[in-house]
């Protein structure tokens, strides 16, 4: 067992830094930076599992904080495996298009992969301080915390599959999903993505100085909301999707799933 909390947050920051610089030697052979969401995902798995695993905490916090992150971070690193080799995600594209003209595109993207690697710790403090519990049971915030992340998971994963479905029919290209969840939210998948970040701080809460687990969620928030999340996807989208989109983005909302609006008739 390891008794420090920042050991623990040190040894997967080297860890998540070792898979990245891996994960950046791959992207420099294939021309595709889509592998380091496969390295976020992958990171964040083995970061819930060595702390639960290395902490001392009673044995309940420790299986749930390690259980819960592991399993939704793997499904998603399988998500981004399943689309290597069919292009690159168009927002690297477009890094990768104004870093090029900029003369520096792979000094960029090794940046930016290490970049990936050490939001990792901070991300993993809801993993080592509920690892790091040593109440002999868990307490009503873990469970509600448990049953907020089933909740977000089985909705993320339905946002997910519908999007799939949609874009696998080559009739649908070009065009914008409306059905489902993404009638009520421009982004459901996302928006029940950070509600499982919400659930780990909930869970982490329970133990000392366990409010810092918060970070993690904020974090997410932030990214999602405001840097790699939503604004690059919207961008493009209004280049590619143009008026559909604009109608789509005037009638449902950006992130909380909510009611449409009637679209504006234009006379």
């Amino acid at each position: 067992m390891i008794h420090h909390r920042w050991v623990v947050l040190l040894l997967v920051w080297a860890g998540a830094s070792v898979l990245q610089w891996c994960l950046y030697a791959v992207q420099r052979r294939t021309r595709d930076a889509s592998t380091v969401d496969v390295g976020w995902g992958v990171s964040l798995a083995a970061a819930a599992i060595f702390c639960a695993a290395v902490s001392p905490g009673d044995a309940s916090h420790r299986i749930l904080i390690g259980l819960l992150p592991a399993l939704e971070s793997l499904r998603l690193a399988l998500l981004v495996v399943r689309r290597l080799g069919h292009g690159e995600d168009s927002r690297y594209a477009d890094l990768r298009t104004r870093w090029a003209a900029r003369g520096r595109e792979q000094v960029s993207f090794a940046v930016f992969f290490q970049a990936q690697a050490a939001i990792i710790p901070i991300l993993s403090l809801p993993f080592v301080l509920a690892a790091f519990n040593h109440t002999g049971r868990l307490e009503p915030v873990e469970w509600a915390g448990a049953a907020l992340w089933l909740v977000a998971v089985v909705f993320e994963t339905l946002a997910d599959r519908q999007l799939a479905r949609f874009r696998a029919d080559p009739a649908n290209k070009g065009k914008t999903l409306r059905t489902g969840l993404w009638a009520t939210s421009r982004h459901p998948n996302y928006f029940f993505q950070t509600l499982t970040w919400l659930a780990y701080g909930l869970i982490a809460v329970a133990a000392p100085w366990g409010y810092l687990g918060f970070v993690g969620y904020v974090l997410i928030l932030v990214l999602v909301l405001f840097v790699s999340g939503i604004p690059p996807i919207e961008e493009r989208a209004l280049r590619t999707r143009g008026e559909e989109f604009v109608r789509y983005r005037e009638t449902t909302s950006a992130f909380v799933p909510w009611f449409p609006k009637r679209e504006r008739r234009i006379l």
